[in-house]
C-alpha cells in the first residue's frame, strides 16, 4: 500500500461542490474527488457530530486525518475517490453552502476574517494507492473512530463498479425495492447496507447452519464486479426467497422478522413441504409452553432439531430432589455418583409429550445421559 500526506485548504476542496440527492452523487475538488463513489453510504452524523466538525476547524484545532483513493484504471472518472472521511467532508461542504448553522450562525453570517479562517484551513490528506485487498484490510484498520462504518460498507468502498450501484439502488436506499419487498421477515438497517449485506450472506451461504462470511461475500462482490453489469442475479435470488417464504408460511406472526430464510431457502426450497401441514405443527407449537424460543419453531419446522427451539430445563431444586431421591445412582448404568457428575434427563421425551415437572425427571450420569441423547 502507498500512502503519500497531502496538504489542502477547504477553499480547494470545496470548490465546484455539488450534491445531488436524487443520483446521490457527491462531488467536489474543481471536478477530481468522488465523495460519495458508487459505494455509496448515505449521511448518517447527527446534528451533535456534523456541528462538532465545524467547530473544531473555527477553533483551529487539528480534525481527524482524511483518505482518498488514487484511480488508476477509470480515467473518465475523478482521480480521487473519498476513502474515509466521507461524513467530515460533507459536513464542511453543506456548511461552506449554507445549508445549516452552528451557533445559530450560518457561513455567509461569519465575519470576512472568520470565513478566510474557514476557508484557509488545511486538511490532512493521506492519497492511498493498492490492490483491492490491501484497501479493505487497511480500510478497517483506520476505522476505529468517529461514526465506524459497518463491515458491508468498508466492502462497499472497495468493490466499486456498476454491478454495485444497481445493487445499491435496490438494496441500499430508503424505500427501496428490497426493504419494500421484504420488509415483514428481514430486520435490518437498510441506509447502513444491512439488507444488502444479508442478501449476499445468504446468497453465498450453504444452510441455516453455515451462513456466508465475510471471505465468501467479497469473492461473490469481486466477481460480480468484473462479470456482472447489473444486480438481477442477487435481486432475482432475493425475490425468490421472499415468494418461497410467503408460498410456505402464508400466516405472517411477528417472530418471522429477523429470520435467516434465505439460508432456509437454500436448503430447503426443494423439500416437498405442504403449507398446510406446516401451519398445523407451527400453531401447536407455539401453544406449547415447553418451548422457550417462539422463534426458532420455524426452523425445528424446517429441520427437525430440537435445539432451535430452546426447550425448558429442569430446575437446580426439582434436579436436587430427583437426586435425593435415588440416592446419587443413575437410573441407566446403576453406579454412585455425586450430584455435579449428573444430569436431568426428560423420562417420556419432549416430543412425545413429556413434561418438565418432577415426575417425569430422572438423573443420569454424565456418561449415559449423552450416549442416550446422541441415539
Amino acid at each position: 500500500m502507498k500512502i503519500d500526506l497531502k496538504r489542502i485548504t477547504i477553499r480547494d476542496l470545496v470548490k465546484d461542490y455539488f450534491n445531488d440527492e436524487e443520483t446521490s452523487q457527491v462531488g467536489e475538488y474543481s471536478g477530481n474527488l468522488n465523495i460519495r463513489p458508487k459505494y455509496q453510504r448515505e449521511f448518517v452524523y447527527q446534528e451533535k457530530q456534523r456541528n462538532a466538525v465545524i467547530e473544531t476547524i473555527s477553533r483551529g484545532f487539528p480534525l481527524n486525518s482524511i483518505y482518498w483513493v488514487r484511480q488508476t484504471e477509470d480515467k473518465d472518472s475523478p482521480e480521487f475517490e473519498v476513502l474515509d472521511g466521507q461524513q467530515r467532508t460533507i459536513s464542511i461542504c453543506e456548511y461552506y453552502e449554507g445549508n445549516f448553522s452552528v451557533n445559530e450562525r450560518y457561513f455567509h453570517n461569519l465575519e470576512n476574517n472568520e470565513q478566510e479562517k474557514f476557508l484557509n484551513y488545511e486538511l490532512m490528506i493521506y492519497i492511498c494507492e493498492g490492490s483491492d485487498s490491501e484497501k479493505l484490510e487497511w480500510f478497517r484498520v483506520i476505522n476505529i473512530a468517529g461514526e465506524k462504518l459497518a463491515e458491508q460498507e468498508l466492502r462497499n468502498a472497495i468493490y466499486t463498479s456498476a454491478w454495485l450501484s444497481d445493487a445499491k439502488r435496490r438494496f441500499s436506499k430508503r424505500n427501496c425495492l428490497a426493504e419494500q419487498k421484504g420488509n415483514k421477515y428481514i430486520n435490518a438497517m437498510v441506509i447502513r447496507q444491512e439488507i444488502l449485506e444479508l442478501a449476499l450472506g445468504w446468497i453465498t451461504g450453504r444452510s441455516y447452519e453455515k451462513k456466508g462470511d465475510d471471505k465468501a461475500i467479497c469473492e461473490y462482490m469481486a466477481k460480480a464486479a468484473k462479470d456482472e453489469k447489473n444486480s438481477d442475479k442477487l435481486w432475482g435470488y432475493f425475490c425468490n426467497v421472499i415468494d418461497w417464504v410467503e408460498m410456505k408460511f402464508p400466516k405472517y406472526r411477528k417472530e418471522m422478522k429477523g429470520l435467516e430464510w434465505g439460508l432456509f431457502y437454500n436448503e430447503f426450497k426443494d423439500k416437498s413441504l405442504d403449507k398446510n401441514e406446516l401451519e398445523k405443527k407451527i400453531s401447536a407449537l407455539m401453544q406449547d409452553d415447553e418451548i422457550q424460543s417462539k422463534k426458532g419453531i420455524y426452523a425445528y419446522v424446517l429441520s427437525g432439531n430440537e435445539k432451535h427451539l430452546n426447550l425448558r430445563i429442569f430446575s437446580e431444586n426439582i434436579k436436587r430432589e430427583v437426586f435425593e431421591a435415588q440416592n446419587g445412582i443413575c437410573k441407566k448404568c446403576n453406579k454412585k455418583f455425586e450430584i455435579e457428575q449428573m444430569e436431568a434427563d426428560h423420562i417420556k421425551p419432549w416430543s412425545e409429550g413429556g413434561k418438565t415437572e418432577k415426575q417425569n425427571c430422572q438423573m443420569l450420569c454424565k456418561t449415559c445421559n449423552r450416549t442416550k441423547s446422541n441415539k
